[in-house]
């Protein structure tokens, strides 16, 4: 992180936010100042999902609500930051599930975005509704992330349990109501469970009945710049520091992503490349037709998240890193990235736990092609890095049907700070200049910033840094128009 945007809290300017970033692998938590800046002294519990090979992707909720707790431990224990903090915000990795009894109390684990175990149901409810109608109103198509199907996949496999709930919730919600006594669905954070109407900011009638439940079982719908209600006297009593925060909804990662990177407005598009991965475009309003390979998520009245998201990016690499490539450490990988493109480089459409966009086909996977006994574990690194771009610039594409004058990339997460040179081959694929952000982690700036719009408006906000332009080669933009093309021929391949 810039050590120019990073400051000490003698430095830092009131109020106060403090941050919190549930994500893949870990929770994490920060203050930031009221130009958006982070103070040092940022705290990380790691974490892992449970995964299975039937497509399991799970986690237990109790387990985050007891690490966020103590992140907020850690962080307000100074009492000289009593009154400093005005904002508790709260983001976590979207389309999440937890069901829960009355008295607030798990009944499921948290199902993530990546369980792939409800599979069928899609299929069902492909057949049954208008995908396309569907899309248009919730700005989603029918896919195993969304919480349609899951729902159905939950009433018929664990009948007893779906019918004891009281509510279904996200993760930052269940996370909420065990620390707080009280939430809100996030209206990001609802778009991005598929079953909120994108024109209304209302759940939709036809995807709740769908998936077998009426609203009353979800939590009310709430903007994510407006305060919950006061915490309850637990909270009160065990965080001093935070007796003046307002605390607010939890948001999906995504969005903080993007705002915090800079990619605030339809002038940039923000890349991530983590875990998974995403390009997404802040929106005035809502587009009147979407693309059919995209997402389209409610922010608030005013403005949209449009983009779409690869599942495996990160985990691509982590996977080769432990097996076909596991003599090759992350610098040496990156080296092979800094190569100049080759045509007899193995193709790969690089989907290990399905397809988001732009097919979302969930049951896709991995193909490889063109491997001979001469290629090396560097080649199909190279492979994978120049099928994960292509699989960016099929987001790409899409988005320009609806914005074609943006031309900027602002790039930021773990994998362009381990691998620096995908950002390379990133640029020569999408064909513009791709300028990276090197914040560790930028998804907690953007959330913080969420709340700073409400409790420290008018404060001008601290501009991210770039610590590099790569500028695309037009030397090897024939060698990536022929991979595009390549790619669409061994796509049915990764579907069956």
């Amino acid at each position: 992180m810039s050590s120019q945007f990073q400051i000490t809290l003698a430095e830092a300017r009131d109020p106060l936010v403090l941050a919190i970033d549930v994500g893949s692998t870990a929770s994490r938590a920060a203050l930031f100042d009221s130009a958006g800046r982070p103070i040092r002294g940022r705290v990380k519990v790691p974490h892992s999902f449970i995964v299975a090979d039937d497509g399991t992707s799970e986690i237990d909720a109790d387990q985050i609500a007891e690490e966020i707790a103590g992140l907020l431990d850690e962080l307000s224990a100074d009492p000289a930051l009593t009154g400093r903090i005005r904002g508790v915000a709260l983001d976590t990795f979207a389309s999440s599930l937890v069901a829960i009894d009355a008295d607030h109390r798990a009944l499921t684990p948290c199902y993530t975005y990546a369980d792939g175990r409800c599979a069928a149901e899609a299929e069902e409810l492909r057949r049954e509704l208008d995908e396309a109608q569907v899309q248009q109103r919730t700005g989603t198509r029918i896919h195993t992330s969304y919480l349609a199907p899951r729902l159905r996949w939950l009433a018929r496999t664990r009948p007893e349990v779906f019918a004891a709930a009281a509510r279904f919730v996200s993760l930052g919600e269940y996370v909420q109501l065990r620390l707080l006594g009280h939430t809100a669905a996030g209206t990001p954070a609802a778009a991005w469970s598929g079953l909120l109407n994108r024109h209304t900011g209302d759940w939709d009638v036809e995807l709740l009945a769908a998936a077998g439940i009426h609203a009353a079982r979800l939590s009310p719908v709430q903007d994510p710049g407006v305060p919950l209600p006061p915490p309850g006297p637990h909270a009160v009593d065990r965080w001093p520091a935070l007796a003046d925060a307002d605390w607010f909804p939890s948001i999906g990662d995504g969005l903080g992503n993007n705002l915090g990177t800079g990619a605030r407005d339809a002038s940039v598009m923000g890349l991530g490349a983590a875990t998974s991965g995403a390009v997404r475009l802040v929106v005035p309003g809502q587009p009147e037709q979407l693309p059919s390979g995209l997402w389209c998520y409610r922010i608030d009245s005013s403005r949209s998240l449009l983009g779409g998201a690869l599942t495996d990016v990160g985990r691509l690499f982590g996977w080769l890193a432990g097996g076909i490539a596991a003599g090759l450490a992350a610098d040496e990988q990156d080296e092979v990235l800094r190569r100049d493109p080759s045509p007899g480089t193995p193709a790969v459409v690089p989907f290990l736990t399905g397809e988001r966009s732009t097919g979302w086909a969930a049951r896709a996977r991995l193909v490889m092609a063109g491997v001979t006994a001469a290629h090396t574990p560097g080649d199909l690194v190279r492979g994978a890095a120049e099928g994960l771009a292509i699989g960016y610039l099929r987001v790409v594409e899409q988005l320009r049907e609806v914005a074609p004058d943006v031309s900027r990339v602002v790039a930021s997460g773990s994998v362009t700070a381990s691998y620096p040179a995908f950002l390379q081959v990133l640029a020569d694929a999408l064909g513009v200049p791709v300028e990276h952000v090197e914040l560790k982690r930028s998804t907690l700036v953007g959330t913080a910033l969420i709340a700073l719009d409400t409790v420290a408006p008018g404060v001008e906000r601290a501009v991210p840094p770039v610590t590099a332009t790569y500028e695309p080669r037009a030397a090897f933009a024939d060698h990536y128009a022929t991979l595009r093309a390549r790619f669409e021929e061994l796509y049915p391949l990764s579907i069956g």
